[in-house]
């Protein structure tokens, strides 16, 4: 994997659980963004983020004051939604971060992690607005469906992460604001018992999180 990451917690997109991931390289950590809010592992992931954004920031990456986390996660998802309008990829604000979900049939080729053609230039705008709004960490995550072998499709999980993550950085967005991984097929969003679940369940998530002072 580009960054990898070894995880406490499971991270359950941007809802349930939260997750902590830590960089075997670096030991730089992730949260997901399920885990920003209060609540009893509040204080934990917010020390996890902290330090992560504490190197970002002493690297002379600006912080958002609070007041202006809104107004900045609404300014990207509307650019975002721009960049991926078309391509079946969806932006969620939860308040506290960004989550683009990108089907896997949109990006890659059956049992393939080489990013297809006809989306390097939606994802090159993906990278763009990323730059723009550079006070961020982007956790990006890959997904299967339980089709097939559990370890196989982990392993496929984590290859696409890491295309996706290494596309976003020869278009310049800084490497240490990304952490890549994969989450193989533990994370369904929908039944694996359908075709259109199971497509729904492959898919690469980019985690956006603002970058705070405090």
């Amino acid at each position: 994997m580009l960054k990898k990451t070894a995880c406490a917690l499971a991270l359950t997109g941007m809802i349930g659980l939260g997750a902590g991931c830590a960089n075997d390289e670096t030991g730089a950590r992730s949260a997901g963004a399920g885990a920003l809010g209060g609540g009893a592992l509040g204080a934990g992931i917010g020390a996890l983020v902290g330090g992560r954004q504490a190197a970002l920031i002493g690297a002379g990456i600006g912080a958002i004051a609070g007041a202006g986390i809104g107004t900045y996660l609404n300014q990207q998802q509307r650019d975002l939604e721009q960049n991926l309008e078309g391509t079946g990829a969806t932006v969620t604000n939860t308040g506290e971060a960004l989550l683009v979900n990108m089907p896997a049939e949109v990006t890659f080729a059956v049992d393939r992690a080489d990013i297809q053609p006809q989306f390097y230039n939606p994802l090159a705008r993906v990278a763009n607005t990323l730059n723009q709004y550079e006070s961020s960490l982007i956790d990006v995550i890959g997904h299967t469906d339980s089709t097939g072998e559990a370890g196989y499709n982990q392993a496929l999980s984590e290859r696409r992460a890491d295309s996706v993550a290494g596309f976003l950085i020869n278009r310049g967005v800084l490497s240490d604001r990304i952490i890549a991984y994969g989450r193989g097929e533990t994370e369904p969003i929908a039944t694996n018992e359908t075709a259109s679940g199971r497509a729904m369940n492959r898919r690469v998530e980019l985690i956006i999180t603002p970058i705070t002072e405090g």
